[in-house]
């Protein structure tokens, strides 16, 4: 009597887990009939069962082996004679090492699997794998593959149109004025594909391509101040902003008087230019001055040090305003900012 381990779909008993060959030394468990056997694959034709409809049935991988420590051990040392022996197996054998070590082996198997549903003992191994593996290091390597599958994408696709690689097709595509959509349909690739993928296949392309835009729009967008500001001696519209806005303190009201521009565009054509806008630049520059001068009628180089030193000698804010003839609000503020 065998302690039964479960019962399949079809009603057959079986004595070993799904998933699992138990084996004890020279002898395995049958799963139809509980008894132990040097080898269990000779031992089904009394079941009247093939070795795959046995494998398959208790889920159990095309590799695992069915036989005894001391069966295995025999078969492998005929095989290792046969193979120094027998001209077939030998070439046989040769052919196989070649093909694993060019990873066309690995390949094939994973053609042949896809599509099957996976055994439960291979199941198991699987969950207990990532189960050692933490959540940070499978999303890194889902990453890796997801970013290696796209490298291989853009590589066919820029091979499709005679490219080696395709950072060169889009860097020539982009010179002639083509955009990335039309780069991406041309290559048979959806028509987003690029704008989305081009900066994990390629970061150098990517970041040509942005340098290329923007150039394309600054150029479109200044078409309307160029006449303005090259009529003012400017040669362009970077130079004049840095002239009005950084070294003479222009407001953005005042530039936008002078070019016959509204205020947005003037703000947008600094973001465009990369250009900081400082509020109230012109009442900040003259009150600098004004600070700058009364800290050299002192001697000193900055009103920084003239009110520091002036608090250290004991002076109240009062009398440093009496000095310096200015409010006292004014003198509070400047050591405010200091």
């Amino acid at each position: 009597m065998h302690e039964v381990a479960g019962v399949l779909p079809d009603g057959t008993v079986h004595y070993a887990p799904i998933g699992v060959v138990i084996g004890d030394g020279p002898v395995v468990m049958c799963h139809l009939c509980g008894e132990w056997f040097r080898s269990v694959l000779a031992h089904l034709r009394s079941h009247g069962w093939s070795q795959e409809a046995y494998r398959t049935a208790f889920g159990l991988e095309r590799g695992q082996p069915l036989e005894g420590t001391s069966t295995r051990e025999r078969r492998a040392a005929a095989l290792t004679v046969r193979r120094s022996t027998d001209p077939a197996i030998r070439e046989g054998c040769d052919v196989g090492m070649r093909w694993a070590k060019s990873g066309g082996l690995s390949r094939a198997a994973a053609l042949a699997a896809r599509g099957r549903p996976q055994p439960e003992q291979r199941r198991r191994k699987t969950l207990a794998t990532l189960a050692a593996i933490s959540l940070e290091k499978r999303a890194a390597a889902t990453r890796r593959y997801a970013d290696e599958r796209l490298r291989e994408t853009a590589t066919a696709a820029a091979q499709r149109l005679g490219f080696s690689d395709i950072g060169t097709l889009v860097r020539e595509r982009i010179r002639d004025g083509s955009s990335l959509a039309a780069i991406s349909r041309a290559a048979g690739l959806h028509k987003d594909w690029l704008s989305r993928h081009l900066a994990a296949v390629d970061p150098e392309a990517a970041a040509a391509v942005d340098d290329e835009v923007r150039g394309r729009r600054r150029a479109r967008w200044d078409q309307s101040w160029l006449p303005v500001v090259e009529a003012l001696g400017f040669p362009d519209v970077a130079v004049y902003l840095e002239d009005r806005h950084l070294r003479k303190h222009w407001t953005v009201a005042a530039i936008g008087v002078e070019v016959g521009m509204s205020r947005p565009a003037v703000e947008s054509a600094m973001r465009r230019h990369g250009i900081d806008r400082h509020l109230h630049a012109t009442s900040r520059s003259r009150t600098q001055r004004r600070a700058d001068a009364i800290a050299h009628r002192f001697g000193f180089d900055s009103i920084d040090d003239y009110l520091s030193a002036r608090r250290a000698e004991g002076l109240s804010w009062k009398r440093i305003a009496h000095e310096c003839d200015e409010a006292e609000t004014w003198v509070r503020r400047r050591a405010g900012l200091c």
